[in-house]
Protein backbone atom coordinates (compact mmCIF):
# COMPACT_ATOMS: atom_id res chain seq x y z
CA UNK A 1 0.00 0.00 0.00
CA UNK A 2 1.41 3.42 -0.65
CA UNK A 3 1.58 6.15 0.92
CA UNK A 4 -0.71 9.38 0.95
CA UNK A 5 0.56 12.28 -1.01
CA UNK A 6 -0.67 14.25 2.08
CA UNK A 7 -0.07 14.26 5.50
CA UNK A 8 -0.89 15.97 8.56
CA UNK A 9 1.32 18.65 9.33
CA UNK A 10 4.20 18.55 11.46
CA UNK A 11 3.55 21.89 13.88
CA UNK A 12 6.31 23.49 12.20
CA UNK A 13 5.08 22.80 8.76
CA UNK A 14 2.67 24.73 6.59
CA UNK A 15 -0.86 23.15 5.70
CA UNK A 16 -1.06 22.24 1.94
CA UNK A 17 -3.11 24.36 -0.16
CA UNK A 18 -6.64 23.07 -1.10
CA UNK A 19 -6.62 23.38 -3.82
CA UNK A 20 -3.27 21.07 -4.93
CA UNK A 21 -4.90 18.08 -2.67
CA UNK A 22 -7.88 18.83 -4.66
CA UNK A 23 -5.66 18.34 -8.03
CA UNK A 24 -3.49 15.70 -7.32
CA UNK A 25 -6.40 13.72 -5.96
CA UNK A 26 -8.69 14.09 -8.92
CA UNK A 27 -5.91 13.23 -11.44
CA UNK A 28 -6.54 9.87 -9.91
CA UNK A 29 -10.20 9.67 -10.47
CA UNK A 30 -10.95 8.22 -14.42
CA UNK A 31 -13.78 10.88 -16.20
CA UNK A 32 -15.47 10.57 -19.28
CA UNK A 33 -14.69 12.98 -21.70
CA UNK A 34 -17.19 14.80 -23.06
CA UNK A 35 -17.23 17.99 -25.88
CA UNK A 36 -19.62 20.74 -25.22
CA UNK A 37 -20.78 22.93 -27.99
CA UNK A 38 -22.70 26.43 -28.12
CA UNK A 39 -24.20 28.41 -31.33
CA UNK A 40 -21.47 30.20 -32.62
CA UNK A 41 -20.27 27.69 -33.23
CA UNK A 42 -18.09 27.76 -29.95
CA UNK A 43 -17.12 24.81 -28.11
CA UNK A 44 -14.99 22.85 -25.07
CA UNK A 45 -13.47 19.34 -24.15
CA UNK A 46 -15.30 18.94 -20.64
CA UNK A 47 -14.81 16.21 -17.68
CA UNK A 48 -17.26 18.03 -15.69
CA UNK A 49 -20.30 16.82 -17.61
CA UNK A 50 -22.69 14.63 -14.84
CA UNK A 51 -26.32 13.59 -15.40
CA UNK A 52 -28.77 15.68 -12.48
CA UNK A 53 -31.95 14.20 -12.49
CA UNK A 54 -34.16 11.58 -14.43
CA UNK A 55 -37.65 13.39 -14.01
CA UNK A 56 -37.04 16.11 -15.12
CA UNK A 57 -33.73 15.25 -17.63
CA UNK A 58 -31.24 17.43 -16.48
CA UNK A 59 -27.63 17.31 -17.09
CA UNK A 60 -24.72 19.85 -15.72
CA UNK A 61 -20.96 20.41 -16.67
CA UNK A 62 -18.86 22.89 -15.37
CA UNK A 63 -16.69 25.77 -17.28
CA UNK A 64 -13.83 27.81 -15.78
CA UNK A 65 -14.74 31.83 -15.30
CA UNK A 66 -12.04 32.53 -17.50
CA UNK A 67 -12.36 30.19 -20.21
CA UNK A 68 -12.90 31.57 -23.60
CA UNK A 69 -15.57 29.51 -24.40
CA UNK A 70 -17.56 30.80 -20.89
CA UNK A 71 -18.75 33.69 -22.54
CA UNK A 72 -20.99 31.32 -25.02
CA UNK A 73 -22.10 29.47 -21.95
CA UNK A 74 -23.46 32.65 -20.10
CA UNK A 75 -25.22 33.77 -23.17
CA UNK A 76 -26.40 30.95 -25.12
CA UNK A 77 -30.01 29.12 -24.51
CA UNK A 78 -28.92 25.91 -25.47
CA UNK A 79 -26.05 23.89 -25.45
CA UNK A 80 -24.64 20.05 -26.85
CA UNK A 81 -23.27 17.80 -25.01
CA UNK A 82 -21.03 14.73 -27.26
CA UNK A 83 -20.05 11.55 -25.73
CA UNK A 84 -16.86 10.41 -26.81
CA UNK A 85 -15.52 6.90 -27.52
CA UNK A 86 -11.57 6.08 -28.11
CA UNK A 87 -11.57 6.96 -31.69
CA UNK A 88 -12.05 10.66 -30.49
CA UNK A 89 -8.97 11.32 -28.71
CA UNK A 90 -7.85 13.54 -31.60
CA UNK A 91 -11.49 15.16 -31.28
CA UNK A 92 -10.99 16.07 -27.08
CA UNK A 93 -7.43 17.32 -27.91
CA UNK A 94 -8.97 19.69 -30.88
CA UNK A 95 -11.28 21.51 -28.56
CA UNK A 96 -9.25 21.47 -25.73
CA UNK A 97 -6.74 23.75 -27.53
CA UNK A 98 -6.51 27.35 -27.07
CA UNK A 99 -6.32 30.01 -29.24
CA UNK A 100 -7.26 28.02 -32.25
CA UNK A 101 -10.59 26.99 -34.23
CA UNK A 102 -11.74 24.27 -32.66
CA UNK A 103 -14.42 23.58 -35.10
CA UNK A 104 -11.75 23.55 -38.15
CA UNK A 105 -11.65 20.27 -39.89
CA UNK A 106 -14.45 18.52 -38.28
CA UNK A 107 -17.66 17.04 -39.41
CA UNK A 108 -21.04 18.93 -37.69
CA UNK A 109 -24.15 20.26 -38.54
CA UNK A 110 -26.54 23.07 -37.31
CA UNK A 111 -29.68 22.23 -35.52
CA UNK A 112 -32.20 25.05 -37.11
CA UNK A 113 -31.04 27.78 -33.69
CA UNK A 114 -27.29 27.22 -35.15
CA UNK A 115 -26.39 24.57 -32.07
CA UNK A 116 -23.65 22.70 -33.55
CA UNK A 117 -23.69 18.83 -33.36
CA UNK A 118 -20.74 17.16 -33.82
CA UNK A 119 -20.59 13.92 -36.11
CA UNK A 120 -18.83 10.64 -36.01
CA UNK A 121 -19.51 10.81 -31.98
CA UNK A 122 -20.43 7.94 -29.49
CA UNK A 123 -23.66 10.04 -28.57
CA UNK A 124 -24.99 13.31 -28.22
CA UNK A 125 -27.72 15.33 -26.11
CA UNK A 126 -28.93 18.94 -26.68
CA UNK A 127 -30.70 20.67 -23.53
CA UNK A 128 -32.54 23.77 -22.95
CA UNK A 129 -30.41 25.85 -20.17
CA UNK A 130 -32.10 26.00 -16.69
CA UNK A 131 -29.70 27.20 -14.56
CA UNK A 132 -26.29 29.23 -14.60
CA UNK A 133 -24.48 29.58 -11.44
CA UNK A 134 -21.13 30.75 -10.56
CA UNK A 135 -19.66 28.74 -7.59
CA UNK A 136 -16.09 29.39 -6.83
CA UNK A 137 -13.70 30.01 -9.78
CA UNK A 138 -16.25 28.14 -12.25
CA UNK A 139 -19.73 28.50 -13.85
CA UNK A 140 -22.00 26.21 -13.33
CA UNK A 141 -24.76 25.06 -16.03
CA UNK A 142 -27.55 22.75 -15.87
CA UNK A 143 -30.10 21.88 -19.08
CA UNK A 144 -33.03 19.75 -19.45
CA UNK A 145 -32.76 17.57 -22.19
CA UNK A 146 -34.92 17.93 -25.50
CA UNK A 147 -32.98 15.64 -28.32
CA UNK A 148 -30.00 13.30 -28.93
CA UNK A 149 -29.19 10.13 -30.32
CA UNK A 150 -26.86 7.05 -29.24
CA UNK A 151 -24.67 6.78 -32.73
CA UNK A 152 -22.71 3.95 -31.88
CA UNK A 153 -21.38 1.64 -28.80
CA UNK A 154 -17.92 1.94 -28.12
CA UNK A 155 -15.10 2.33 -25.06
CA UNK A 156 -15.56 5.41 -23.50
CA UNK A 157 -12.74 7.79 -23.71
CA UNK A 158 -11.70 8.87 -19.96
CA UNK A 159 -9.49 11.17 -18.77
CA UNK A 160 -7.04 9.45 -16.53
CA UNK A 161 -3.76 11.20 -14.74
CA UNK A 162 -3.38 13.73 -17.18
CA UNK A 163 -4.34 11.58 -20.24
CA UNK A 164 -6.56 10.02 -22.35
CA UNK A 165 -7.28 6.27 -21.82
CA UNK A 166 -9.95 3.80 -22.57
CA UNK A 167 -12.85 2.20 -20.50
CA UNK A 168 -13.01 -1.80 -20.66
CA UNK A 169 -15.37 -3.67 -18.36
CA UNK A 170 -13.40 -5.53 -15.77
CA UNK A 171 -14.95 -9.28 -16.45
Amino acid sequence: MSAPLHRSPSPAATAPDGADILRDTLRRHAAGVTVITFPGPVGFTATSFTSVSLRPALVSFCIGLEASSTPAARLADRFAVHVLGTANAGLARQFARSGVDRFAGVRWRAQQDGLPVLDDVTGWLSARITLRQTIGDHLLVVGEIDSGAVVEEAPALVHHNGSFAAAHPLV
